[in-house]
C-alpha cells in the first residue's frame, strides 16, 4: 500500500488509478467531516464531490507538506460552511423551528444525542478543536496547521472545551474525578 506522498507523486505523473486510491482512502473521512459541518446528507455528498474536484485541480504540481487530513480539512470546512450558510439563507422561519432538538431521553441508546446537544452549546472554535482531536484523531500540531492558528490557541481551546464538558451535568459522568 502506497503512502499518500507516493500516491501524489504517481498522480502528478498522470496515474488516474493513484487518484482513485487516494479518493477511496479519504472519501469517508471527508464525508463525515462535511456531515458534521452541514448536518445534511445531501450537502455532505456535495462537499465530498467538490473537495475531490478541488484536489484534482491541484495536480500535476501538488506537493504535500503535511498529512492529507491536514491539507483537506480547511477545504472541507470552507466548502461545508458555504453550503450550510447558503441553505440557511434559503430556509424559511417555519423550517427553522423544526431545527430545535427534541427533549433528551435518558435511554442509553440516546446518550449520543445528549452528547451532541452538549457539544452544540460549546463555542464553534472549541467544538471544532475537540472533534478534530477526538473524532478525527488529529494531533495538536495537525489541528494548528489545518486551522492556521497557534499551537497554544489549540491547546487552550481544547482545555476550555474539556472543562465545559466536565462542568455540564449531562457529561460530567464521562470524566473521572
Amino acid at each position: 500500500m502506497e503512502s499518500d506522498r507516493e500516491l501524489i507523486d504517481f498522480i502528478n505523473k498522470g496515474d488516474a488509478e493513484a487518484f482513485d486510491a487516494l479518493y477511496y482512502r479519504y472519501r469517508d473521512w471527508v464525508y463525515n467531516l462535511a456531515w458534521r459541518f452541514t448536518g445534511n446528507r445531501q450537502d455532505a455528498l456535495d462537499v465530498l464531490q467538490e473537495t475531490f474536484i478541488y484536489l484534482l485541480g491541484k495536480f500535476p504540481n501538488l506537493s504535500l507538506k503535511a498529512s492529507m487530513t491536514t491539507f483537506l480539512y480547511p477545504v472541507v470546512k470552507h466548502l461545508s460552511l458555504n453550503i450550510h450558510r447558503k441553505n440557511r439563507l434559503l430556509q424559511s422561519d417555519e423550517d427553522s423551528l423544526n431545527e430545535f432538538p427534541a427533549p433528551i431521553s435518558k435511554d442509553p441508546v440516546e446518550y449520543r444525542s445528549e452528547l451532541a446537544a452538549v457539544l452544540n452549546v460549546l463555542p464553534q472554535e472549541q467544538r471544532e478543536v475537540l472533534l478534530m482531536r477526538f473524532v478525527d484523531d488529529m494531533s495538536l500540531k495537525e489541528i494548528a496547521e489545518a486551522l492556521n492558528i497557534a499551537l497554544g490557541t489549540v491547546k487552550s481551546s481544547l482545555h476550555r472545551a474539556l472543562e465545559a464538558l466536565r462542568q455540564d451535568n449531562r457529561t460530567r459522568k464521562y470524566f473521572l474525578e
